[in-house]
């Protein structure tokens, strides 16, 4: 946790900028993996822990009564019958104070405040319920059925919070530097580990130890795999052959909540082939050109189109694309190499704030794409200083997808087919790390000096 003051002045500010109503903030609760008592790792609402900085104690509510200067966290304490598993707990009362909260009321008096609120024609504001167990709440809360709670949303309140978790303050910064430090370290062990004869799953708990030795957990679900043309790919089974090459994407999330998220691909044999040489060097020259285009007020789709067009004139130059670049990227022919977005913010959460909506974090209500590739991209706008990202380009040869666009002839003129289907059992490869916006450019957080030492040996 950081200092009260901290809280204090984050409530502040979100209660100087919209100025009325009542803010309602929803905390997790325990999630039962297979029953009641086998519970996954608890992890707080990361807004709920913006403000209020309850991170081990589920089933909370708070309010932010702006018209009546009220801040209150309701909960109830733990009992005897709780202790005697978990060991003593600071009470709610202790760790309110601790953020600079005074008033803290039983979990059972949250209908009552908002019933009472309500009849008196005031305004209740809340955030999205990304989790089922929010939306029965503010069901039973408000009366509002769980299908309708989403139109019910509070844009204003959404995109107050956005403005303010967007720009992250130096203790931030230093928070995310240290979880990106530990994930640089979760790579490294990982990628040195890696042998001809492994499977998956074994370079992955290295990968894994580390966050744990580290003190930290996961910001995400380890990717290790040798199958790096399925983005999201957490099949660990396969064993590593000396051809593959092996892409790890593991990020660490501090007891604070904040996060680190990088990739890393390496060939198992220790050396490059030719033609995966080739194509890592592709990555490597949109990565380095996406981050020498990172300063204040460039958007960062334009980035992202920087970044298309360099990886289809790579593709040209082996042979599997033709044309105008520009005009490839505009028609979305890039997006058979390169599928998903350049990066996306992050901070308490790995994709920062994704529950409240990309259209608001990364675009700032600006509509999105809806063609294939870029609609998978997370972040657009222009950027600001203090605003965190990650700049995460890839090429990815995917079969059923090169089947597909062959059948249908889909952007003939720009991808030449007969040569694309000699690539089929590539894979993929992608490279990520993460940038501080800075007022004249940016800044690469953590210190990869360990790494970088070992990507130039492959």
């Amino acid at each position: 946790m950081f200092e009260k003051l901290t809280y204090i002045n984050r409530r502040r500010k979100l209660s100087d900028t919209l100025n009325s109503g009542i803010l309602l903030f929803i905390g997790n609760e325990e999630s039962p993996m297979n029953y009641a008592a086998n519970t996954y790792p608890f992890r707080q609402d990361s807004t709920f822990l913006y403000y209020f900085g309850y991170h081990q104690a589920p089933g909370l509510a708070a309010v932010i009564d702006v018209d009546e200067n009220r801040e209150i966290i309701f909960g109830d304490e733990a009992t005897i019958d709780y202790i005697v598993w978990t060991g003593p707990q600071p009470t709610l009362k202790e760790q309110a104070n601790a953020v600079g909260v005074n008033e803290v009321l039983p979990s059972a008096k949250v209908g009552e405040y908002l019933a009472e609120a309500a009849a008196k024609g005031r305004m209740i504001r809340f955030l999205p319920a990304y989790r089922d167990e929010h939306k029965l709440k503010l069901s039973e809360w408000l009366g509002i059925a769980p299908a309708s709670v989403k139109e019910k949303e509070s844009v204003e309140f959404i995109r107050a919070v956005v403005n303010q978790r967007n720009y992250k303050t130096g203790e931030e910064i230093a928070e995310i530097e240290r979880a990106v430090n530990i994930s640089y370290e979760m790579h490294v062990a990982g990628m040195k580990a890696a042998k001809e004869g492994m499977r998956e799953y074994e370079i992955m708990s290295i990968v894994h130890k580390t966050a744990l030795a580290n003190g930290c957990t996961l910001s995400f679900p380890v990717i290790c795999t040798t199958h790096g043309e399925t983005l999201h790919n957490h099949n660990y089974s396969f064993m590593l052959r000396k051809e593959d090459m092996l892409l790890i994407d593991a990020g660490a999330e501090l007891p604070s909540g904040y996060c680190g998220d990088l990739t890393s691909t390496m060939p198992v044999s220790g050396k490059f082939t030719d033609r995966q040489r080739t194509v890592y060097d592709i990555v490597i020259a949109a990565h380095n050109a996406a981050v020498q285009a990172l300063k204040p007020g460039v958007a960062f789709r334009d980035i992202y189109y920087l970044a298309s067009k360099i990886i289809v004139e790579g593709m040209k130059s082996i042979g599997l694309m033709n044309g105008d670049a520009t005009e490839a990227v505009m028609a979305g022919a890039h997006a058979m190499f390169f599928q998903c977005g350049l990066g996306h913010m992050m901070g308490l959460d790995v994709h920062d704030m994704e529950n409240l909506g990309e259209i608001w974090v990364g675009y700032d209500g600006v509509p999105k794409s809806t063609q294939f590739g870029i609609k998978s991209l997370r972040l657009a706008r222009p950027l600001e200083p203090g605003f965190v990202l990650t700049v995460e380009p890839g090429i990815y040869f995917i079969p059923t997808l090169m089947d597909l666009w062959a059948a249908e002839k889909r952007f003939e003129n720009f991808i030449n087919y007969d040569e694309l289907m000699k690539w089929k059992d590539f894979g993929g490869i992608r490279n990520e790390e993460d940038f501080l916006i800075t007022n004249d450019g940016y800044k690469l957080l953590g210190d990869p000096k360990e790494k970088t030492k070992l990507v130039e040996s492959f």
